[in-house]
């Protein structure tokens, strides 16, 4: 339970939660970290704390450094549970701690979890002098909650990012160059695409915000910090917050006797011979978030299901439900499916696909039993034409 020194006088203290597997809905085979951030200063200074299950791991690695009592200032970056539930356990070890948040947001949102605490509330602009550092609070509001906040430490050019540029990734080597670069690449993009989606443009907002920093390191609320890539992640943000899509196409389906699944095979085929790379998704083997990871960057989507019950298949209706709460940009799809009698899904699925801000491209594809050759060769001549 050390701290882990990342700066002169300044620590990783947070916690390692290497079991995790789901996120408010999110699948995370690869866990994530909780961070917080220790400052020995003329004020004694922690960003963030950790999710309450993890509260004696920060404590622990607190006290390695320093008697938690000594604490003069808590940041709270941001009132979600997995980065403030620790707090009253920590403002009970830290007695004279004052706790900074956002106003108003912050405020609100930390009194109404955990009633009267030593609160300061800061807005835009503000910042506080902890002794040789100074501490800048930037509001990144709607990243991805209406409290979230970012601190600046001018000196150190540390942006403490909370929310912004992490990723559910739970290692014990704390900085970007230390793992593999494509992994937490990947995993910041799933991130991004299962939690940020819907706030490109506050994503945009808080990008021209710190637009003018210098910043050596970018400490994280999840994951790991940047020192070596801060670049290269930072454009990825721009990229990724513009709906940016590349020339790929996504297909996602369930089937009851294989009629669906001979449709979605034959689609991804004929993307293929356009030269566009498809992907292959049964929902009933792939889960959502990764699903949607890919779906994020790719210019095509194509939905499929069959008819149960007058309805789509419900693994279906949960994707779809999903992808609208997510609203994607800059997607061309189209729906399919094979039924017996009804044929009603395939409406559906279009509808919702429209409602989740897709452009429909296609006239719907609607099969009847088991597809011939021929239907399934006509299929692909739509798809073609299609891409041109």
């Amino acid at each position: 339970m050390d701290a882990i020194k990342i700066s002169d006088n300044i620590y990783w203290v947070g916690a390692v939660d290497w079991s995790m597997r789901n996120f408010h809905g999110y699948e995370t085979g690869r866990g994530t970290t909780y961070n917080a951030y220790l400052i020995i200063d003329e004020k004694i200074t922690l960003i963030d704390t950790v999710k309450a299950p993890f509260k004696d791991e920060l404590i622990g690695r607190i006290s390695s450094v320093i008697d938690p009592s000594k604490i003069d200032v808590i940041v709270s970056s941001h009132v979600e549970p997995d980065h403030s539930s620790a707090l009253p356990f920590v403002a009970a070890q830290a007695p004279k701690a004052e706790i900074i948040t956002s106003a108003p947001n912050g405020l609100k949102g930390l009194t109404a979890r955990y009633g009267q605490l030593n609160y300061r509330a800061v807005k835009a602009g503000d910042s506080l002098s902890i002794g040789s550092r100074t501490l800048q609070f930037v509001p990144t509001p709607m990243l991805h909650w209406p409290d979230s906040m970012v601190t600046y430490c001018p000196e150190e050019k540390i942006l403490f990012s909370n929310d912004a540029f992490g990723e559910h990734y739970a290692t014990a080597r704390r900085f970007d160059d230390e793992n593999d670069l494509e992994t937490i690449m990947f995993e910041a993009k799933k991130y991004y695409a299962n939690i940020l989606m819907p706030f490109g443009k506050q994503a945009q907002a808080a990008l021209k915000a710190l637009g003018g920093l210098e910043m050596r390191m970018i400490a994280t609320g999840h994951g790991v910090i940047w020192r070596r890539n801060i670049d290269r992640i930072v454009e990825a943000y721009r990229q990724w917050s513009g709906g940016a899509v590349e020339d790929r196409a996504v297909v996602v389906f369930d089937s009851m006797w294989g009629s669906t699944e001979m449709m979605a095979k034959a689609i991804v085929e004929a993307f293929a011979s356009k030269g566009i790379a498809a992907a292959y998704y049964d929902i009933k083997h792939n889960a959502m978030s990764d699903i949607m990871t890919d779906v994020f960057t790719s210019k095509y989507l194509a939905v499929g299901s069959p008819t149960i019950n007058n309805q789509m298949m419900p693994t279906i209706a949960a994707f779809l439900c999903y992808l609208k709460g997510l609203r994607p940009l800059n997607h061309l799809g189209f729906a399919f499916g094979s039924y017996g009698w009804g044929g009603q899904s395939i409406g559906l699925v279009e509808d919702e696909l429209r409602a989740a801000g897709v452009e429909i491209v296609l006239e719907k594809q609607r099969l009847t039993n088991i597809p011939s050759a021929d239907q399934l060769a006509a299929l692909s001549t739509a798809i073609t034409s299609l891409i041109g």
